[in-house]
């Protein structure tokens, strides 16, 4: 019988009260490898209550305590890097090499983590009025939870638990049940690494654990990943319940060719961002929007390129890209397709009916290409999450730019040019939150924010960096003033500075 999984909750593996229990794939083979049991709400509050528990004596240790447990951390995932990768692989699907970069950009997080004392320094004005100190400084939160998705079941819990732990709050995850060990053997390191019991969690599971999560009394904030209508949904019903939210929706990403591009560099870029992890990442290129007389000259080495993609399984040598991560997230990616040839754009390369041998049992897609895609299509409109490259001819600069601006989604775009003034312009016009001019993922650093616009990001403050300290924690600010011998009595005005 496949192994069930369990969640995690005051450093110990726990079956909990549910007996709902969802399958996990290899999506390479298309077996069964594990069950994973899906949290009930009672479950959920026992994690909250266990990190409730954890959370004043954590809160209480000095940061550069904290610091330490998270220096620990770190070196065991530098150690564990591989296993947490081959994870990874085995239940998304990604390649390997994928998977492994995935896990390198986790441990930035937290190595950007690891300087919390620094970044946990207020400010300080002496005599802001006559006697009088003020001085600011930031506080935890208390149980914080975060809701990941299958598409980065490493990297995008650190861009949120290393943060908050390290800001002094307890946490509680709720991975996707599609892969959730890569959660689990994170949790054990963190025990390994000497974290108090209670102060990382995990709960397995559904909408059930999401919903529970999000109306717990206990629950300060939540931090999401995923599809643009639950982010919407959970940001509405976290601030119904009082909560801070931070929910990072969907995305379409454009790539805009200019004419003087190195076409050879452009077309590396677009196969390498359409079709890497099989384009189920947030920020993938799905758009390719050609200028001018682009598309005909990059068309053809589009195609010779899509159609030589090694597609196979993710541990494989060679391999560049691996399955689709479940057979229904492959049916809905097909019906896109049928859907764009159904609306009149040019299917160039045809992805469907894609075979490994040895693996039919696999949920394989190859890379798909559609040419004259228009604004008015599905395919153009709406997030695919797969493998498939829309390309839309434009005449000109100003219509690439307006194209991409009329977009719902705002999340990233990328510019490849060598005309360094038009590429200043895109990148002070173009209104997306993240911006590449010849890098075709512009995935900020550690330190520096992760978040799009419009409706990629509800919620005011981006995913880790500086901004993800402020969201983890609060200011406060103290005026001080001492008795002394110039106390003039009652005083019925504010301070002032005089």
């Amino acid at each position: 019988m496949p192994e069930t999984l369990s969640h995690f909750i005051a450093g110990r593996h726990e079956r909990g009260r549910t007996a709902r229990l969802s399958d996990v794939y290899d999506p390479a083979t298309g077996e069964v490898t594990a069950r994973v049991a899906l949290a009930e709400e009672e479950d959920v509050a026992l994690a909250v209550a266990a990190a409730r528990g954890a959370f004043p004596a954590w809160a209480e240790t000095p940061p550069i305590r904290r610091a330490r447990v998270l220096f620990r951390f770190l070196e065991l995932m530098n150690v564990r890097r591989d296993d947490l990768a081959r994870a990874i692989t085995r239940e998304h699907g990604k390649v390997f090499a994928d998977a492994q970069g995935e896990v390198s950009r986790a441990i930035d997080v937290i190595e950007f983590a690891c300087g919390i004392p620094q970044l946990l320094k207020g400010d300080y004005t002496d005599q802001v009025a006559t006697g009088i100190d003020n001085w600011t400084f930031r506080q935890p939160l208390g149980v914080v939870a975060g809701v990941t998705p299958f598409n980065f079941p490493c990297m995008v819990p650190a861009w949120m638990f290393p943060i908050a732990i390290a800001c002094g709050n307890t946490f509680v995850l709720k991975p996707s049940p599609i892969d959730p060990s890569p959660s689990l053997l994170m949790a054990e390191l963190w025990r390994e690494a000497g974290l108090p019991e209670g102060v990382f969690n995990v709960v397995q599971g559904d909408k059930i654990a999401v919903d529970a999560l999000l109306a717990h009394p206990e629950v300060a904030a939540i931090s999401f990943v995923g599809s643009t209508p639950i982010a919407n949904a959970i940001y509405e019903t976290g601030a119904r319940h009082g909560k801070r939210v931070q929910a990072l929706g969907g995305a379409k990403n454009h790539m805009v060719v200019l004419p003087d591009a190195d076409l050879d560099q452009a077309v590396d870029a677009l196969i390498g961002s359409a079709y890497g992890s099989a384009g189920e990442r947030c920020m993938a290129i799905s758009v390719a929007v050609l200028v001018g007389d682009v598309a005909d000259r990059i068309l053809p080495a589009l195609a010779k390129r899509t159609l030589a993609l090694r597609v196979g399984p993710g541990l494989e040598a060679g391999v560049e890209m691996g399955p689709i991560v479940t057979r229904a997230a492959l049916e809905r990616i097909t019906g896109y397709i049928e859907e764009g040839i159904r609306a009149g754009a040019r299917l160039v390369v045809d992805g469907r009916g894609h075979r490994v041998p040895g693996h039919e049992g696999g949920f394989w897609l190859g890379g798909t290409l559609f040419d004259h895609v228009t604004p008015d299509m599905r395919i153009y409109r709406e997030e695919i999450f797969g493998p498939v490259l829309c390309c839309v001819r434009v005449p000109d600069f100003p219509s690439a730019v307006d194209l991409v601006n009329r977009h719902e989604y705002a999340n990233g775009v990328a510019c490849f040019t060598r005309d360094g003034g038009l590429a200043r312009e895109f990148a002070r016009r173009i209104q997306v939150g993240m911006v590449g001019i010849n890098v075709p993922i512009p995935v900020p650093m550690a330190w520096h924010g992760f978040g799009g616009w419009k409706r990629s990001l509800f919620g005011d403050m981006h995913a880790y960096g500086e901004e993800g300290v402020r969201f983890y924690t609060r200011q406060k600010s103290v005026m001080q003033r001492w008795p002394d011998a110039l106390s003039t009595g009652a005083d019925f005005a504010m301070p002032l500075a005089r």
